[in-house]
C-alpha cells in the first residue's frame, strides 16, 4: 500500500496537489502551522491512496514523496 509523506516544514500550501489528487484524499491543515507561518497539505485516509504520485509531481517544493 502506498503512503504519502509531505515535508510539512517546506510545504507553502498553494493548493496543487489538492487539484491533482483523483481520490481527493489530500487537504490543507485546519490546526497545523509550520514554522513559516503556512497551513501545509496532508492526506486524510492514507489506505485510500492509489499511488499515482500526480501530487508528487504537481509540487513546486518538492514536499512530496511516496513510499510503496
Amino acid at each position: 500500500m502506498p503512503k504519502v509523506n509531505f515535508d510539512s516544514e517546506r510545504c507553502k500550501g498553494c493548493e496543487l496537489c489538492i487539484s491533482v489528487c483523483p481520490k481527493k484524499i489530500i487537504k490543507i491543515a485546519d490546526d497545523k502551522i509550520n514554522s513559516k507561518g503556512y497551513r501545509p497539505a496532508e492526506v486524510l485516509e492514507q489506505d485510500k491512496c492509489i499511488g499515482c504520485r500526480f501530487c508528487a509531481t504537481i509540487c513546486p517544493d518538492v514536499v512530496i514523496t511516496i513510499e510503496k
